[in-house]
């Protein structure tokens, strides 16, 4: 059964989370004595266990409480059948539905030592991991949620595998590494659109949110003599700078730390923005979710005055938002017209990703119906 934590472990170790977790309100000690039963309702509760057993242990009862959260309410028999909700309706039970299942999941925690280190049996070495997600550590010792651990050494492993984009040629110069906390490019459809639509000139290109720097390496491969990249987040910066090095492509893309656009002007300016219009929850989602458009809306009405004469917009979006009754394209259209621009082409590509074909997703529907574009703007 879990017990109260001796007040001397838990003040010496400091919460940590990226995904932007609370601390419980309430933590006790836990080991492999405890059910899974027991543990779920407990993290219902928001009460944190935090683990003194066996790690592999602390892994399967991870998998047990995921089981759980996974179980279907039982439904009284006389119950109505609830009204089919509207697409804003359904995105936002998922996203509530998601929060709920994250904070429950995120009650199971593990200590680490000052240098990172597992002190539980069986515990692997997850030090290199924890360096490159939160940098070198600073002599204190933590407790961390086991599910964020497990996505720090996921992350880890695709860093290291990286991501292969048909875009950038042949294998094994054609991969592109995502750091912990930056988006990775496995969605390859908006990069095809990069990829294929036609250049409106191959001096300069600026490319606003660099991310991996996916999108910069196509532009440089497919010929553009100099690229000005741009984020406002460090992590993405650094990304963006060794992903470009291992391809060789550093020379011909600079990057900057600042918000959109770069100083002057090019003839072509490519923004692949946050899709859909929410508030992130986590700082990974920022680069799904664009509070009230905040940045599709930037983009836009900076354009103009970034463009040279003749050069081209390429906005890259999902018309998800539009499925989901989010964001109406006539919305889209008014902002366009507003900043003085005008549709000169637009590029569609249906997408591949496994949830498009999945009928148990909430979102099937919308999904099913997606369509991203390349819009291409000018100077009305």
């Amino acid at each position: 059964m879990p017990h109260a934590t001796p007040h001397s472990i838990e003040s010496e170790l400091i919460w940590r989370s990226h995904n932007g977790l609370p601390k419980p309100h309430r933590i006790v000690a836990a080991d492999d004595t405890l059910s899974a039963d027991t543990a779920y309702r407990m993290a219902c509760e928001g009460v944190g266990l935090l683990w003194q057993g066996d790690f592999q242990n602390a892994r399967h009862l991870l998998q047990a409480l995921m089981r759980r959260a996974e179980r279907k309410p039982r439904q009284r028999k006389a119950a109505p059948t609830p009204a089919p909700a509207s697409g804003a309706q359904a995105f936002h039970l998922h996203r509530q539905a998601l929060g709920q299942r994250a904070r429950v999941l995120g009650q199971l925690l593990i200590p680490l030592d000052a240098d990172y280190r597992i002190p539980l049996r069986r515990a692997p070495d997850w030090r290199l991991a924890c360096t490159q997600a939160w940098g070198k550590p600073n002599g204190q010792a933590l407790m961390v949620s086991l599910r964020e651990l497990l996505g720090v050494v996921g992350a880890h492993e695709w860093r290291k595998k990286g991501v292969e984009i048909q875009a950038l040629g042949k294998a094994p110069n054609n991969r592109i590494h995502p750091h912990y906390g930056v988006f990775s490019p496995v969605r390859g459809e908006y990069i095809d659109l990069v990829a294929q639509a036609p250049l409106p000139a191959q001096t300069l290109a600026f490319d606003i949110g660099v991310g991996t720097g996916v999108l910069s390496a196509v532009l440089a491969r497919r010929g553009v003599q100099r690229v000005v990249a741009t984020d406002q987040d460090p992590r993405a910066l650094a990304c963006a700078k060794e992903n470009l090095q291992r391809l060789g492509l550093d020379a011909r893309v600079e990057l900057q730390h600042t918000d959109l656009f770069p100083n002057g002007q090019a003839p072509l300016i490519v923004c692949n923005p946050p899709w859909l219009p929410a508030r992130p929850s986590s700082p990974i989602e920022h680069a799904v979710y664009d509070d009230n458009s905040q940045m599709l809306r930037g983009f836009l009405q900076g354009l103009r005055a970034h463009l040279s004469p003749e050069g081209e917009g390429w906005l890259i979006l999902s018309d998800l938002a539009e499925h989901l009754e989010l964001r109406p394209r006539q919305t889209l259209l008014d902002w366009i017209a507003q900043a003085g621009l005008q549709v000169k082409a637009k590029h569609d590509i249906r997408p591949r990703h496994g949830k498009a074909q999945d009928t148990q997703d909430r979102l099937h529907q919308a999904r099913a119906q997606e369509i991203t574009s390349l819009w291409v703007l000018s100077a009305a």
